[in-house]
């Protein structure tokens, strides 16, 4: 997977390394941290196009991302493509959650998924809360999703 920063610059090590690096370094600065993961998408023509965040939250000191782009061009529904969406971030929050665990460092799943029936994504909600709430993670959806309605939502 690459990884990028908000303004382009590329991440050439591994994520969790990077992940690693980053908490020890705010750690030092002071700084209490949560991370929060969260995937958008977009379907453009015939492909859809995803961006899934890790965003790291200091505590009363703003925050910053770190993004990862890709793109399928196979044809989803939208209850799939919201669970394709979740299952990106899910699989993020996995392969982090052992080095979140070691700093102590709280962890959110952000859903880019309706809470209000009226909107389309909201078919997926209880398959997503579910996949995200048994995998042991926190849940979060619109409109407290940010790390996925308003981070990976900018950057897809």
């Amino acid at each position: 997977m690459k990884w990028r920063r908000l303004n382009g610059q590329r991440i050439e090590m591994p994520i969790k390394d990077m992940v690693e690096q980053t908490i020890v370094r705010e750690k030092n600065e002071g700084h209490n941290l949560k991370v929060c993961i969260g995937t958008d998408s977009q379907v453009k023509g015939k492909q859809t196009e995803f961006a899934t965040v890790i965003v790291f939250l200091r505590e009363k000191k703003g925050g910053f991302m770190y993004i990862h782009n890709d793109s399928s061009t196979k044809p989803m529904s939208i209850r799939e493509r919201m669970i394709v969406e979740v299952g990106k971030s899910i699989e993020v929050a996995y392969s982090l959650c052992d080095l979140l665990d070691k700093y102590d460092v709280a962890l959110e799943v952000h859903a880019d998924i309706n809470t209000d029936p009226h909107f389309k994504s909201n078919v997926a909600l209880r398959d997503a809360m579910g996949y995200i709430l048994g995998m042991g993670f926190v849940f979060k959806a619109k409109p407290d999703a940010f790390a996925s309605s308003s981070c990976a939502d900018k950057v897809v």
